[in-house]
């Protein structure tokens, strides 16, 4: 679009959803015949398949231009003939591709005619010439991008070391209280409704969470935030359908329910998914937010793995279920009074206060929910549910580290007042989080000057903000906060996977009664698994394979999204048995794997199709076997 123009510049960016092609300036001829520099910009989106204006606001004789970071811009600008100046000179500007702003950032020493920029990591050279003296003269000139000179400071570093001394000491305390495993899986019935419901929340709400939602809003609008809310939506199946089966059996593990209805095959396979899920899950929970501290902080990648990981492992292994339940309960109280003090503080910081921050938002359309048309092969309104419904069906009905929060209250009406506080508690937080990441995109709207142009990965927007922006000793509670997130996270998977593995494989075959041998076994598979995963992080910080955990997530993700149809057909039938089930989670790994492949549907939908499929395929082909 636009006019026709020659010696634009291309620089491909991304928008914060996925990567595009910027065009920026030019010259055009004008009807006198002379040429004119434009000041007019474009991007033209894959995705979309279209061009969209970005404004006429780009300063004339844009030479040259190459991205930076994760939304950055960077243009060179030699002076334009038609300039008044005096003094002739190249200008180095930034753009930003999310808020769509332009700062002035500093002059580059000498004039050129043409420039040309290579670029690698943070530093670029600059090649240029200029035949003004009457020869033509090639000139090179490096540049780097310099990281903010910013350390912790001793009242942050003494704020994060004592929110782990009480962590430590929590673990300490609980551990005096392990005679058996039911104490040490189940925490003897001993644990209060709201705390358990604090733990599930805590367990949902992971470090990766806690700065990507807050970076999906910043970088889009609010059309996810049904997804995250659609605990509301499943807790009543929950509450009425899988808790009475689970308190009824008096079982440590929901895969015990899968023999029982089923066979022990069943039983051990969906155990071992979960186990081996579980410490993927451990490893890049502990490896991502590592990436974004250090990126932010300085913090060593390998130091921020080793503290989480070894104090997640301490105390889980020796205080057991009822340490995890109750520094759940402490770091979601720190994440989600942080979260709070972040948004008044954003809010606070733009020269009109809440109400500048809402006007901004609404006038890029940062509150929009989605479209409301119905195509299951887009992120529509209708999309967002329909995962929602079936993925949290799925993990909170399913998932060992969910259903274990449920057997440690003391009765049946504790165990659903739990869910009930998750679910509730969910509504609050997530609409915090996702505002934090609204107030984040006016704040810099309003002071984009304050963005960095090295910081590699978008997700690392409100660590950014935490550590550049916030006051003394709430940075030190804030990154204490992403711990907590990521911590939370690690204690539950730790031993809800020593729970499945010593119940299910272990008491199974190797082992059988109670006793100390049982309970040292726990605490041993808890550490192991708890090292195993520790070991995974380490391993994706030496040799930089975070894109093997799309991968590995992808696998595993098609074949768990299976146990939610599983769970139901044994629940919500009569007429379903072994034979069937195993057809039903075979087919449903066939028809995962065919949707993965083709993108029948949107990503989101992949819990749906494994669910819908297995229940289906899975009750008529047990209708080819007599046993019931």
């Amino acid at each position: 679009p636009g006019c026709v123009r020659e010696d634009a510049i291309l620089v491909v960016q991304n928008n914060g959803v996925s990567p595009c092609l910027y065009l920026l300036g030019g010259q055009t001829e004008t009807e006198e015949g002379l040429s004119s520099c434009l000041t007019d910009g474009y991007v033209y989106n894959p995705q979309l398949g279209k061009w969209s204006s970005l404004g006429s606001d780009f300063p004339k004789g844009i030479c040259a231009a190459v991205a930076s970071g994760a939304n950055h811009i960077l243009l060179f600008q030699k002076e334009p003939e038609d300039t008044q100046h005096l003094k002739k000179e190249n200008t180095l500007w930034k753009y930003h591709t999310i808020t769509q702003t332009l700062v002035k950032s500093e002059c580059i020493p000498g004039t050129y005619d043409t420039m040309q920029v290579l670029q690698r990591n943070r530093s670029f050279v600059i090649l240029g010439s200029n035949a003004s003296s009457g020869t033509n003269r090639l000139y090179s000139l490096q540049g780097d991008i310099v990281p903010l000179e910013k350390g912790l400071g001793l009242v942050n570093i003494l704020v994060i070391i004592g929110y782990f001394a009480v962590l430590a000491g929590i673990g300490i305390y609980f551990s005096r209280r392990q005679k058996s495993t039911n104490d040490y899986f189940k925490g003897g019935g001993r644990i209060p409704w709201w705390a358990a419901g604090l733990s599930l929340f805590g367990t949902a709400l992971s470090a990766i969470t806690f700065m990507a939602i807050p970076s999906k809003a910043y970088a889009t609008n609010w059309s996810y935030v049904l997804f995250n809310t659609g605990i509301v939506f499943v807790a009543p199946v929950i509450v009425y359908v899988f808790i009475p089966f689970f308190r009824k059996l008096n079982i440590t593990t929901a895969y015990e329910y899968l023999e029982i209805r089923f066979n022990v095959f069943i039983r051990i396979i969906c155990s071992l998914a979960f186990i081996i899920f579980q410490v993927g899950r451990m490893g890049v929970v502990l490896f991502l937010p590592s990436i974004a501290l250090n990126v932010v902080t300085g913090l060593d990648i390998f130091l921020c793995i080793g503290i989480m990981g070894v104090c997640s492992i301490l105390y889980t292994m020796i205080g057991g279920i009822e340490a995890v339940v109750w520094t759940d309960a402490i770091q979601v109280i720190i994440l989600l009074g942080g979260a709070i003090f972040a948004v008044i503080y954003i809010s606070c910081s733009l020269p009109g206060g809440l109400g500048e921050t809402i006007d901004i938002a609404v006038a890029n359309g940062k509150f929009d929910l989605g479209a409301t048309n119905f195509d299951l092969k887009d992120a529509t309104m209708w999309t967002v549910i329909i995962a929602a419904c079936f993925t949290h069906l799925t993990t909170y009905g399913t998932d060992q580290s969910m259903v274990q929060r449920y057997l440690t209250t003391s009765s049946m009406k504790e165990a659903r007042k739990s869910v009930w506080t998750n679910a509730i508690l969910t509504v609050p937080a997530t609409l915090i989080f996702f505002f934090i990441g609204t107030a984040l995109y006016a704040y810099y709207k309003v002071y984009p000057e304050n963005l960095s142009i090295s910081i590699p990965n978008g997700d690392a927007i409100f660590p950014w903000y935490i550590f550049t922006q916030l006051p003394v000793g709430i940075v030190g509670l804030l990154i204490s906060g992403i711990f907590a997130a990521a911590m939370s996270t690690l204690s539950g998977s730790m031993n809800s996977a020593a729970t499945a593995y010593i119940v299910d494989i272990y008491s199974r075959f190797f082992h059988k009664g109670e006793g100390g041998n049982e309970l040292r076994a726990a605490r041993m598979a808890t550490c192991v698994i708890g090292i195993i995963s520790l070991s995974f992080a380490f391993l994706m910080a030496t040799w930089n394979i975070a894109s093997l955990w799309d991968e590995f997530n992808k696998i595993l993700g098609l074949i768990l999204g299976s146990m939610g149809g599983l769970f139901m057909l044994g629940m919500l039938t009569k007429r379903a048995n072994s034979g069937g089930a195993i057809i039903g989670i075979v087919a449903s790994i066939i028809v995962q794997l065919f949707v993965a492949r083709f993108q029948t549907f949107h990503l989101l939908l992949y819990t749906a199709s494994g669910f819908i499929s297995c229940f289906v395929i899975g009750y008529l082909a047990s209708l080819f076997f007599k046993k019931k």
